[in-house]
């Protein structure tokens, strides 16, 4: 498989290009005139639900980080208007969607709980004692001479 044909998400997911689907339409940023009589806004849609591609695991942990951007129907929607060419903006689309689904693939590490050491514990019990000491005499002045 070549880089045109398919996208190296990480080194164990590949997707073909085949699976994404691009539209071209206008767009509302810098281009004066010339933006209002060409496409150059690209959406990429890639169908989650239906990717042969992914693996059950896979497919679950996508639906589960990119909620926000899925639709009801199980596809994600890209879109870049950034550049004034439609081929730069495919190119940054495909990157942005390449790096998403990269992040929403990452299995972070499970915390391991650790105990406080007892040095750190008494040496805390001995901070508030001393605070506690210093509260205690500002307060035992007197004044009956």
């Amino acid at each position: 498989m070549n880089e045109e044909t398919v996208l190296q998400i990480n080194d164990s997911l590949w997707i073909p290009r085949a699976e994404l689907g691009y539209k071209a339409t206008r767009s509302g940023g810098p281009g004066g005139q010339h933006v209002n009589t060409s496409s150059s806004r690209v959406e990429l849609t890639w169908d989650v639900g239906a990717s042969p591609s992914l693996t059950e695991e896979q497919r679950a942990r996508i639906l589960e980080k990119l909620a926000n951007r899925i639709s009801g129907e199980g596809v994600l929607l890209l879109a870049a208007s950034d550049e004034r060419s439609q081929h730069q903006n495919k190119e940054l689309v495909t990157g942005r969607f390449v790096e998403l689904v990269r992040q929403a693939l990452v299995v972070p590490k499970p915390r391991r709980k650790t105990r406080i050491p007892r040095a750190a514990r008494e040496a805390r019990l001995q901070d508030k004692k001393q605070r506690s000491q210093t509260k205690r005499n500002r307060g035992s002045i007197r004044h009956d001479e």
